[in-house]
């Protein structure tokens, strides 16, 4: 039942080792259908492995929506953040050749700015307290405190 919700749900929030396995499982199985697809189908091996990828785009965008909410930001960011990784190289057959490379940067840029972002930096959890609903930003040591005073300067 945790795998069902890990690659399904859009809510709630996962770790970043959650993250990396979710991000792997999902990973090996479409290595294992591009393998396996020619092996098992001649004709249609082309179109199943198209399907495969454009398949994975919702366990990724569901992972990165929970990451991207233990992080602190909308689970709308990490989807379109992984949108912007995926799409990309599905438009390329549409357009002409010279947009290739402008494609493939965006999504290398986005690529990267992923890894870093859900990948690498700890949970917004720890540090300090989420924004609450009702719009205010992240509360912490600051907030919650009265601020100093700040001393007179002498005239002169």
């Amino acid at each position: 039942m945790f795998f069902f919700r890990l690659f399904t749900d859009f809510e709630g929030r996962i770790g970043l080792r959650h993250f990396w396995l979710g991000s792997a499982l999902v990973a090996l199985a479409l290595l294992g259908v591009q393998q396996l697809a020619p092996a098992l189908s001649f004709f249609h091996a082309e179109q199943i492995v198209a399907f495969a990828n454009a398949f994975a785009l919702f366990p990724w965008a569901a992972l990165a929506a929970k990451r991207a909410t233990d992080r602190g930001s909308a689970p709308l960011y990490g989807i379109i953040l992984i949108c912007t990784i995926v799409l990309p190289g599905q438009l390329q057959p549409w357009l002409p050749y010279a947009w290739a490379p402008s494609l493939d940067t965006v999504s290398l840029i986005a690529w990267l700015f992923a890894l870093v972002d859900l990948g690498l930096m700890p949970s917004a959890q720890g540090g300090e307290p989420l924004a609450g609903r009702d719009g205010d930003a992240k509360a912490g040591r600051w907030t919650s405190q009265h601020s100093p005073s700040i001393p007179s300067t002498p005239s002169l």
